[in-house]
């Protein structure tokens, strides 16, 4: 197996694919100012196994079109959908974030929780204008500094992992230079990364080689989630996720 395959398997078993938590999500509703009342249309772009899915499913009136690229992602999605009876108001769409097959105008809301790195938070925002009405409204998280100056250690793992990690204010720029007005931000706080991401992946790591034949490529992918890992726990206070609210002006 690939170390493509191999990340799929690490990840697809994992309730989140990235740093975040439920109630951060929640927060990100409220800072937006959302009507939980009215019909909303969301593109939920990067979704994974759906975390920030089901929980704009439960807390919303609205129809949630969930894009993936991996569609074992979206399999468990549905599966967890179904459980929750949550099924009808989500959508499963297949398909590259940087090839999105919507109409001008078409969502209420456009959503992306720590995705949107895979095509760069510039590109994101800017491709991802068109799909939003007028006055729609963009939330996403993104790899930001939380620090002016930071240890050369993290500085080069960054540049050579995400060169478009920067400052907030930053982020807040290109929104504006991309026709968005922003409305609101946040940092993640530590146990989204740790207790809700990291350490169920470390329990993880057993079993995943276990299933995988303790394998040389296996033990690879594992050393490298657990120097990311070490990374985090060591610098945490000069990087995080931001997350970024915005409003497409009319």
């Amino acid at each position: 197996m690939d170390d493509y395959r191999l990340l799929i398997d690490l990840h697809k078993h994992a309730y989140r694919q990235g740093p975040g938590g439920d109630a951060e999500t929640e927060l990100a509703v409220n800072l937006a100012g959302i009507d939980r009342t009215a019909p909303l249309t969301i593109a939920d772009i990067g979704c994974g196994t759906g975390a920030s899915t089901l929980v704009l499913a439960r807390l919303l009136n609205a129809r949630i079109t969930a894009v993936d690229f991996l569609q074992d992602f979206l399999d468990v999605l549905k599966k967890r959908a179904e459980g929750a009876r949550l099924a009808d108001t989500i959508a499963p769409l297949c398909c590259s974030m940087d090839s999105l097959p919507f109409a001008d105008e078409e969502f209420d809301v456009v959503w992306s929780e720590g995705a949107i790195y895979n095509i760069g938070f510039r590109k994101g925002v800017t491709d991802w204008h068109r799909c939003l009405k007028p006055g729609g409204l963009l939330i996403a998280s993104e790899i930001t500094w939380l620090t002016d100056s930071r240890p050369p250690e993290l500085q080069k793992h960054w540049d050579a992992e995400y060169p478009e990690i920067d400052l907030a204010s930053a982020k807040m720029g290109i929104l504006e230079e991309s026709g968005y007005a922003p409305i609101g931000y946040f940092v993640l706080p530590e146990h989204c990364w740790m207790d809700n991401y990291y350490r169920p992946m470390q329990e993880s790591f057993g079993d995943f080689l276990r299933r995988n034949g303790d394998s040389e490529e296996a033990r690879g992918i594992v050393e490298a989630e657990k120097r990311e890992i070490e990374l985090y726990a060591k610098y945490r206070a000069y990087y995080s996720y931001g997350v970024y609210v915005a409003r497409k002006i009319a």
